[in-house]
């Protein structure tokens, strides 16, 4: 009777750029949190892995989002408004992880509910240390909401 290990964190990256996927990867496994990463490339598909339609029919439910905002397609803001206003997905915590530190869009991610705004930061050190810190703290210190 020994205690139950902890389900992973589950993570969806949406970035359309692929070495700062790649990053954010090597930075994810870099930690000792148990966690499964996807990856999807634009706003479409992250809605469609989102509501499980297309070729995401089977895709688990994240227990929190990494999003860029300037993708094509659909672009990050559109995916937080969607996100935010679907009844089913909107406890789905949002973390906009972009290179933009325009305060409009800073701004505009937390008006329409985002749940933290970082920006990349250019030095790979420091990139890796910010994504750590986003994986410690959702991944430890916050209360993720369980997944229906």
């Amino acid at each position: 009777m020994g205690v139950a290990a902890p389900t992973p964190v589950r993570i969806l990256v949406v970035d359309d750029d692929p070495g700062d996927v790649l990053m954010i990867e090597e930075a994810l496994d870099g930690s000792d949190i148990d966690k499964v990463i996807d990856v999807v490339s634009d706003g479409e598909e992250a809605m469609e892995f989102l509501r499980r339609e297309g070729r995401h029919t089977s895709a688990a439910r994240p227990d929190m989002i990494l999003l860029d905002l300037n993708m094509p397609r659909m672009d990050g803001r559109q995916v937080l408004s969607a996100v935010k206003t679907d009844e089913d997905l909107r406890t789905i915590p949002i973390v906009v992880l972009t290179t933009s530190n325009a305060d409009t869009d800073i701004l505009g991610s937390y008006t329409l509910q985002a749940n933290a705004y970082v920006t990349k930061p250019i030095d790979l050190d420091d990139f890796n240390d910010v994504v750590r810190r986003i994986d410690e703290f959702f991944g430890r210190v916050v209360v993720l909401p369980k997944r229906s």
